[in-house]
């Protein structure tokens, strides 16, 4: 069946062997519309970022490349402005038409935790070819923090998918005017368009700098660490902030977003020549996300933004990226939001899970 495979037919995918881990994939990992990756036991930090391209294997390359590994066993930092690269749990066996999209979890994303999935003979990140059969690689750069991980730490995730399910603009036009995607008016352009909020109602707080000097964050330790230790406030009166080269900003989007549950989406870059930023695209958007069937009644998109070359001015209501809607092979049985931990259903601007929420 056309489109991204719902979260009992990845455990079919478990169970016929198509998806492969020592050990064995426990539930926990599936989710509506994906399989969360789990870090194996070794790191290898390496000199470079690299794809292993046509006809190669990872592991020649990493020959090429490394310069020491680490156990993970007892846990182990992976420092700030480094490079590394984990060979994951899990491994594919895919049958000829069905390929695969990685992308950082939501929690990696807001650490700005640059996570992404190379294979043996992949030209492209976090892209796994119809048929792959071989291990899976996750390449960590952490941009702002050190972080401790461990073995089995699930930073990444995967989607699989047969034919070609992206909605075109005007079936996400139809879609919207039969069930709204936004709160507001919809824009469509290649996919949903998403706006950042600069006025939120009631406070200046427009969003969150990480600070350049900070501690380690464990991974493990949810709701442990103080904001204010980690980040700088950005407050604006004027619907506007200036964005400073290099840094990193948690901001929010305008709309409420919704994601029906017979689609999935991905957060995508808008247009490369918009200004001189990019919206980190780690999101994946499940099934039932900011959605009534599964209580979420609109969920704002979080927004990783990290400035360039040049200082830029950001404005209320500028396009900064989009969501790219597609098709599931199945209704999932299982909704975001719906009996599940999940996080960030019904959030607004919001760090990561790893930080406490003001009282």
């Amino acid at each position: 069946m056309t489109g991204v495979c719902a979260n009992q037919q990845i455990e079919a995918m478990v169970a016929e062997g198509t998806i492969l881990a020592d050990p064995p994939v426990d539930p926990a990992q599936i989710q509506p519309a994906s399989l969360d990756l789990r870090l194996g036991h070794v790191a290898y930090r390496v000199r470079a970022s690299f794809l292993a391209g046509h006809g190669r294997s990872v592991a020649d390359r990493l020959a090429e490349f490394e310069m020491h590994r680490i156990d993970l066993s007892d846990g182990a930092v992976l420092e700030k402005g480094c490079v590394y690269l984990v060979p994951l749990m899990e491994s594919l066996a895919l049958p000829a038409d069905m390929s695969a999209v990685a992308n950082a979890k939501s929690s990696t994303g807001r650490l700005d935790l640059l996570t992404r999935t190379i294979t043996d003979g992949g030209t492209e990140f976090d892209r796994i070819a119809p048929g792959y059969q071989g291990p899976l690689y996750a390449e960590i750069c952490p941009r702002s923090f050190s972080v401790l991980v461990r073995p089995g730490m699930r930073l990444n995730q995967i989607r699989f998918r047969r034919g070609q399910a992206v909605l075109n603009d005007a079936e996400l036009a139809a879609l919207h005017k039969d069930t709204p995607l936004v709160d507001g008016e919809a824009v469509i352009q290649d996919g949903l368009g998403f706006s950042v909020d600069l006025r939120l109602p009631g406070s200046d707080l427009v969003g969150y700098r990480a600070k350049p000097h900070t501690g380690v964050i464990d991974l493990d330790r949810i709701g442990a660490y103080d904001p204010a230790e980690y980040w700088e406030e950005v407050r604006s009166s004027t619907g506007r902030i200036i964005l400073d080269p290099g840094a990193f900003y948690i901001l929010v989007s305008r709309e409420a977003v919704h994601i029906p549950p017979r689609y999935a989406a991905e957060m995508a870059p808008y247009l490369a020549m918009v200004g001189e930023f990019r919206v980190h695209y780690a999101g994946f958007f499940d099934p039932g996300f900011g959605h009534d069937a599964a209580g979420g009644a609109g969920s704002r998109g979080v927004l990783e933004v990290r400035c360039h070359e040049a200082p830029f001015v950001l404005e209320h209501g500028q396009v900064v990226g989009r969501l790219v809607y597609e098709r599931m092979a199945e209704i999932p049985t299982q909704l975001y939001g719906a009996g599940i931990a999940s996080n960030y259903q019904g959030q607004g601007l919001k760090l990561s899970k790893h930080f406490k929420t003001p009282d």
